[in-house]
């Protein structure tokens, strides 16, 4: 694409050589820059990409957009500048990948916990119905049925744009995808048109990157702020921030509950581990997930199916055969009899709702065993409250490594613990490797008693040091099986 036509709508400051270059694509990483293509210079949190404009032109960037001109200028090669590189990438990746979201239907999902749940749960329910879909979560994305391996909740602005891309050339009607606070804050999702978006509930996490709880709130309400009067905002009202998050939004709000006034309402009939009983909006249904969190993810994912023209029989129905996502309070019997929970719970609040969904079961009938951890170079401020948490609604705590990043294991776990008094300590154990946390929870089972594997889910790695290491807690339940 011509330069000129990527920079529609940009407020540019200056461009200095050809204007109407040919683009073969664009990059935010110097590394990948290819022959013909356009670089993207930001001013990043860990690294300032102004500083690698000579090697993105050294790989053969015909063009560079930037806020500085470097002190030398390559000829042959334009330079936009501009005033701040990072707000514009989204809409100028718009531009050149042909505005995707003009050409399918976009809902995004954002909030503390649940939205895994919420867009996988919307992609495979669309799917069943017919419907060609994609779908961008932090599990991994999918163009229809083709999966594409992700590395963050929301990719970057130029890698989301290409996979909405290869969405619509696939034949999607439908996009799902997480919204993190990062990508909000980070303009990744600027250029793109939202039909809907779904609220689910807001609990510390990410403070080591927005410093303040209200930064956090502030960046996810954003995202409301940004959609249009043709979408719908489609909040949680069960939570205290749910009507915060949609005060300046154009969009049309609707709310959703478990157990109190709502648009969309559900309560809970029966439960047990292979399922749930519900009653959504008057009419009841089977479901195969466990715990109120779980129902008010499923009302999200009713709520927003409806609010898409989807007939309410047909959304109850097809909410029936679902199942839950990878790693998300997936049951696990023992041939000994006792049941294995692994749930990607890593924030206070996530710990509370699966022990919560837990006791919901067992109504006092068995014990339950937990293991978690924390990871590492992330809030230091929620491992006490996690640790605190986990001691009050278990017989035992086995508090181990999660992914340690760049710190020693142990000085997390001992973060964790400061938390605690010595009389919460005395239901704890801390056993540093993993695997023998898991193992040791599994021998200490009985018949009937719980082990909550909390804190990876779907995740198959251990990262220690800059490494990723195999590690799967489902199969290490397995093998103590």
């Amino acid at each position: 694409m011509i330069l000129s036509e990527i920079l529609k709508n940009i407020d540019v400051k200056d461009i200095i050589g050809n204007p109407h270059a040919d683009i073969k694509s664009l990059q935010l990483d110097s590394r990948k820059v290819e022959q013909g293509g356009l670089f993207f210079a930001v001013k990043g949190t860990a690294a300032d990409g102004h500083n690698y404009i000579s090697k993105a032109i050294e790989q053969g960037a015909r063009a560079v957009v930037c806020q500085t001109l470097p002190s030398e200028l390559t000829e042959g090669v334009s330079y936009v500048t501009v005033e701040n590189t990072e707000q514009i990438v989204g809409q100028m990746a718009t531009n050149f990948y042909g505005d995707p979201t003009s050409k399918l239907t976009l809902v995004g999902v954002t909030g503390t916990n649940g939205k895994t749940t919420i867009a996988t749960v919307l992609y495979n329910l669309f799917r069943s119905m017919g419907y060609k879909a994609g779908l961008l979560s932090t599990v991994c994305n999918y163009i229809d049925g083709k999966a594409v391996p992700t590395e963050h909740t929301t990719p970057d602005p130029v890698t989301l744009n290409e996979l909405l891309a290869q969405m619509v050339d696939a034949g999607c009607s439908y996009a799902f995808m997480e919204v993190s606070s990062h990508a909000v804050a980070q303009n990744r999702i600027g250029g793109l048109k939202f039909k809907g978006g779904i609220f689910t509930n807001l609990t510390r996490d990410h403070l080591d990157y927005h410093k303040t709880f209200e930064n956090y709130r502030d960046a996810k309400k954003g995202f409301f702020d940004r959609l249009g009067s043709d979408a719908f905002a489609v909040v949680n009202k069960d939570d205290k921030n749910g009507m915060v998050m949609v005060q300046n939004t154009k969009a049309a709000v609707k709310t959703y509950s478990v157990g109190n006034m709502a648009d969309f309402m559900a309560k809970i009939i029966e439960c047990h581990f292979e399922g749930m009983y519900l009653e959504i909006n008057g009419q009841e249904v089977g479901v195969q997930f466990i715990g109120k969190f779980n129902v008010s993810n499923l009302l999200a994912v009713y709520a927003a199916a409806v609010l898409l023209g989807i007939d309410s029989h047909e959304v109850l129905t097809a909410l029936s055969t679902m199942r839950p996502v990878n790693g998300r309070f997936e049951a696990l019997n023992s041939p000994a009899g006792y049941t294995a929970i692994v749930d990607y719970a890593h924030t206070p609040d996530a710990l509370e709702n699966v022990l919560n969904a837990i006791h919901g079961v067992l109504e006092g009938k068995g014990r339950v065993i937990t293991v978690c951890g924390a990871g590492g170079n992330r809030d230091k401020g929620k491992r006490p409250i996690m640790a605190r948490e986990a001691v009050r609604q278990s017989d035992t705590v086995i508090i181990t490594s999660d992914n340690p990043r760049f710190e020693e294991p142990q000085d997390i776990i001992n973060d964790m613990l400061a938390g605690l008094d010595d009389t919460q300590l005395k239901k704890v154990i801390s056993i540093t490797d993993r695997r023998e946390a898991i193992k040791t929870a599994c021998r200490m089972a009985q018949k009937g008693d719980v082990v909550l594997v909390a804190g990876k889910g779907h995740e198959d790695y251990q990262e220690v040091k800059g490494v990723k290491h195999h590690f799967d807690d489902k199969e290490e339940v397995r093998k103590c099986f």
